[in-house]
């Protein structure tokens, strides 16, 4: 008599379907009964390669050995995010049943520790595009890019530490950062933790004379060991309070093009400061098959947002148009407008904008900042995007919060992958968090 087949755990489901967009080994394994232990050991911190666990492949098939003793103890850490993200969840009205959560922490962490932990097996796996060393990849070329304006840095050549198949793009207007920010430590370890979120931030408002400012914040960033590099542009304004833009990068994970770097020339001086422009690709992923986009940074007056909304159509246009070839552009910063009033920027053929009915600034009444692309090009975005709320990341009174700023940072996730044709390329389903 044929035996039955024993039906999934509610665990091996939900790993199934977070790894249904995966290559058919992985999805194999995750639907296994081995499968659960073993994502609880990955997402404790990449168990695998150090001896807790070992990953075997004979035939397409996998054969795991597990520390039970650390694997409960990994268990219980796991328990401990789902509660917090259940807890999250009811106090944002969303799903915060055992299953939510769960799919939301596999959603969460499995796409990254998964492709890591098969990268450290090796190529006997497999699985195509995510097997073998990971090199940095060569510098951008672009001909014919006009000259970097302003301080610049020099790109890292390190590797990336570890494989994700996405990146989150911020943008977060640091209002007045100068000496006097520099010098309140609570603040600086906020702005530092928020930076160390996300791959590439765009900044506004830096104001200061002093050309130490943001080297001494990517210190600060880096002094847990992270990797962080600069760009930073003119100081820009009509009156003699003058700012500049800065891009801060994760330099093991993004690399720029040094020839891209320029600030838009502006000869109608239709725009207060003129927006910074850079050219981003990011690193682990062969340079043929890589997202690389041209971001533009722009903090308009709030006295002259008709005038400059109308005028940033055209800067979009341009820089698509510049003669890299650049097809795609994220124009991102302080709009110091909501969606509904993005003028002829709004109205430009295919474009799109991140943040919608959410607000942007710190007491929580106005949007201002936002994420703007052309959805017909950049089909990298993978539709997760946010507000970062700092009162309630920080716990944070309203007063502490503004100390930081009056501004709360703004993101958008997009695939490493060039027109989104990699092997974990998402899909679109909008997450305001």
């Amino acid at each position: 008599m044929a035996r039955s087949r024993k039906k999934l755990s509610t665990a091996q489901w939900v790993l199934g379907a977070a790894t249904a967009s995966m290559p058919a080994p992985i999805n194999q394994l995750a639907t296994s009964r081995f499968g659960p232990p073993l994502v609880l050991l990955l997402l404790g911190g990449g168990m695998v390669g150090t001896g807790i666990v070992t990953v075997n492949w004979t035939d397409g098939r996998p054969s795991v050995s597990v520390d039970r003793e650390r694997a409960q103890e990994v268990r219980e850490e796991v328990t401990k995010k789902i509660a917090s993200i259940r807890e999250k969840q009811a106090a944002q009205g969303g799903d915060a049943s055992l299953p939510g959560a769960i799919r939301e922490l596999a959603r969460e962490e499995v796409s990254e520790a998964i492709p890591a932990a098969i990268k450290s097996v090796g190529t006997s796996a497999g699985v195509p595009g995510i097997g073998g060393a990971t090199t940095a990849n060569p510098p951008l070329s672009q001909g014919g890019s006009p000259a970097p304006v302003g301080g610049t840095a020099t790109p890292s050549p390190a590797a990336p530490a570890s494989f994700s198949p996405t990146i989150k793009i911020a943008t977060f207007n640091i209002q007045v950062f100068g000496t006097s920010k520099l010098q309140k430590t609570p603040v600086m370890q906020v702005l530092a933790d928020v930076v160390r979120r996300f791959d590439l931030v765009a900044i506004q408002e830096v104001r200061s004379i002093d050309d130490t400012i943001v080297p001494q914040f990517i210190a600060m960033i880096n002094s847990t060991g992270a990797q962080y590099d600069f760009l930073v542009g003119p100081r820009l304004g009509r009156t003699n309070s003058k700012e500049q833009y800065a891009f801060l990068f994760n330099s093991a994970r993004i690399e720029y093009d040094p020839t891209s770097v320029y600030t838009v020339p502006d000869p109608q001086d239709l725009l207060h400061r003129e927006p910074l422009v850079a050219r981003f690709r990011p690193k682990g992923v062969p340079p043929n098959q890589a997202f690389t986009f041209s971001l533009v940074d722009i903090h308009t007056d709030p006295d002259e947002t008709s005038t400059e909304l109308d005028a940033l159509a055209g800067v979009f246009v341009g820089v698509q148009q510049n003669g890299t070839g650049e097809d795609d552009v994220i124009l991102l910063g302080d709009m110091n407008v909501d969606e509904y009033h993005l003028g002829n920027l709004g109205r430009l053929p295919g474009i799109t904008h991140v943040v919608a009915g959410v607000p942007t600034n710190t007491r929580r009444d106005k949007t201002y900042d936002n994420i703007v692309f052309d959805r017909r090009a950049t089909v990298e975005y993978t539709g997760r995007w946010g507000v970062l709320d700092l009162m309630q990341e920080y716990s944070l009174t309203s007063a502490q919060a503004l100390e930081v700023s009056d501004h709360m940072p703004v993101w958008a996730e997009f695939g490493v992958y060039e027109g989104a044709m990699g092997p974990l390329a998402l899909q679109p389903g909008g997450t305001a968090r």
